[in-house]
């Protein structure tokens, strides 16, 4: 995969197809939105020395202390909790996970195995059980997965300094998955990008920019503020569902470009999610081909959620018209894990 990110679409004549279809609620942010994709100035991004300063700029390394191994989960107070909690108010409940794929596919070369070893086709005793068997290799493009903040090393160390050599063959020593192990319960936010652009989802190598961010926290009438869990919709689960599965190493996908990365850090938010990678891809940048996630989990201790579906919580904030909910997340305690597959709930 080579190249770089798709500049953004000319929103002039979406922005005149809207008003002109009454959407007037709307205006402000898609002003806002226009002068965004349309200013240069705007719309700048980070040459490959501004990015790798990035590591520096942005880092959380010792802020919660020199052993912290859970970065920017920290940010979830016993008071943002009890906040949270009063976020669901119709009681329904969205899942934000894909099912578990176990069928190879361009996107899936790793599927998970099933196996069903006891099962109630043969008659048998009164009382008789069902039994299966599965296996995940959970880090890819496929499976809606938790990255640990062990997943990614710069320059041989990981979040918080710890070196890369804590990782070994029996496991992550140090920032494994069961940091996470007591859950996340916290305020989630959906930022719709497609819904801001006017389309159905982006295409793969479309980057997105903070002015963008900017735009849909207006046009949702939400603010994105510390400890949130934050998710970024592209549209790729739909895209995935309507023109079949593609390689993204060879033909990309959409995502945050690099310079969507100061923002993120300045509003402190506890963790990312995407229906994608959350990084832009390809991003442009050789030496740090996924700076999301680079920067992200080994400078800001973010962990990432990968390959979320978003469309049933897209859909379901459009009808309740917020882009708020309580936010549920609990990993499997593997213990030294890099990854964990898991089920993401919104509560709205």
């Amino acid at each position: 995969m080579a190249g770089k990110p798709r500049r953004r679409p000319d929103s002039a004549a979406l922005l005149a197809e809207r008003v002109a279809h009454g959407k007037s609620a709307a205006v402000g942010a898609l002003l806002f939105a226009a002068r965004a994709l349309n200013n240069p100035s705007m719309a700048k991004r980070l040459d490959a020395a501004e990015v790798k300063a990035l590591f520096h700029r942005l880092s959380n390394w010792g802020r919660w202390g020199r052993e912290d191994q859970r970065g920017a989960l920290n940010f979830i107070t016993a008071q943002k909790r009890l906040a949270a909690s009063r976020l669901m108010l119709t009681g329904q409940a969205v899942s934000l996970a894909l099912p578990l794929p176990t069928a190879p596919a361009a996107d899936n070369p790793n599927p998970v195995t099933h196996l069903t070893f006891q099962m109630g086709t043969e008659p048998k005793a009164a009382y008789h059980q069902s039994m299966d068997y599965f296996a995940i290799a959970p880090h890819g493009m496929a499976t809606t997965h938790l990255d640990a903040l062990c997943h990614v090393f710069w320059q041989n160390k990981m979040y918080n300094g710890f070196d890369a050599a804590e990782v070994r063959a029996d496991g992550a020593h140090r920032c494994g998955v069961e940091a996470v192990r007591d859950g996340v319960l916290t305020r989630g936010v959906l930022l719709d990008i497609p819904a801001l652009r006017g389309v159905r989802w982006l295409e793969p190598g479309d980057a997105i920019f903070p002015e963008e961010l900017e735009a849909a926290q207006q046009l949702h009438r939400v603010d994105v503020s510390e400890g949130d869990v934050l998710f970024v919709r592209t549209g790729r689960t739909l895209k995935r569902r309507t023109d079949g599965a593609w390689d993204v190493m060879r033909h990309g996908m959409a995502g945050l470009d690099a310079s969507c990365l100061p923002w993120l850090f300045e509003r402190r938010i506890a963790m990312l999610g995407s229906d994608a990678i959350s990084d832009v891809a390809p991003s442009g940048y050789k030496e740090t081909p996924f700076p999301i996630h680079a920067i992200a989990i080994v400078a800001m201790g973010v962990h990432l959620i990968d390959n979320a579906d978003l469309e049933a919580l897209a859909q379901a904030c459009a009808t309740h018209g917020r882009h708020d909910f309580l936010f549920v997340l609990a990993p499997l305690v593997l213990e030294r894990g890099t990854s964990s597959p898991v089920n993401p709930l919104a509560f709205l």
